[in-house]
């Protein structure tokens, strides 16, 4: 039994990753050379504007916020623990982190139920959307949770959590880092697997082609030919 757990936890922590890393670059590239033109977010905005706000615009803001963080724990683990040895700096960051999280949840709900509450949306909806909601809210709930039941979640992932990635980058996995951690710091790691391979075929694959010179550029201007809302 003990060898058994021990070559699934491999398998789970060890081997997934590497895979899911596969996956992602290989059917990114893949279908990026056979279907360019689906690297688009295939937005529904035109089809229902107003909860498509309130849904987009909190997930959006939450995940850049959350991804930040995580990016941030993992590429400088010391700073940030220097930074959490003041309590009140620590308290800060675990609820501005915690807050972004359930912004993120609000957003990802809103943009489910609005997908299954209009009749022209559903007729869109692909089986990959539905598949990645919801492994979008198995991450974002299992994150929730960690950061609630485990305190202090931003030190313990810099001090565990990022050796044990910097092992994945390194092509040697320590998977001791990660046995020790409750359960559902498992099923976030093992479900970041999941949505990293799933990546490449899902609506996320826009991210790699955003148009970055929107975030600088100046306003666009519309000149109208005729009053809006007329035929002519």
């Amino acid at each position: 039994m003990d060898n058994a757990q021990h070559y699934f936890d491999q398998l789970l922590f060890g081997v997934a990753p590497y895979l899911a890393l596969i996956i992602f670059f290989l059917g990114t590239i893949q279908r990026y050379r056979a279907q360019a033109f689906s690297y688009s977010s295939l937005s529904s905005q035109f089809l229902e504007n107003k909860r498509h706000f309130w849904g987009m615009v909190p997930m959006h803001y939450g995940i850049l916020f959350v991804l930040a963080g995580h990016v941030v724990a993992f590429m400088f683990p010391r700073q940030l623990l220097a930074w959490n040895g003041h309590p009140v700096r620590l308290y800060i960051l675990e609820i501005t982190a915690l807050i972004f999280g359930l912004l993120t949840l609000l957003g990802l709900v809103t943009t489910l139920v609005r997908r299954f509450a209009f009749s022209k949306l559903r007729t869109v909806t692909s089986t990959a959307d539905v598949v990645l909601h919801l492994l979008l809210l198995v991450q974002v709930g299992s994150g929730i949770y960690v950061a609630v039941t485990c305190s202090w979640g931003s030190s313990w992932f810099a001090a565990s959590a990022s050796p044990y990635l910097w092992s994945i980058i390194t092509l040697d996995p320590d998977i001791t880092y990660v046995l020790a951690m409750p359960f559902a710091v498992k099923l976030h790691i093992v479900n970041a697997c999941l949505v990293i391979g799933f990546f490449p075929f899902t609506r996320l694959v826009h991210i790699l082609v955003i148009p970055n010179p929107y975030l600088w550029r100046k306003p666009q201007v519309v000149r109208w030919n005729r009053a809006p809302g007329t035929k002519g």
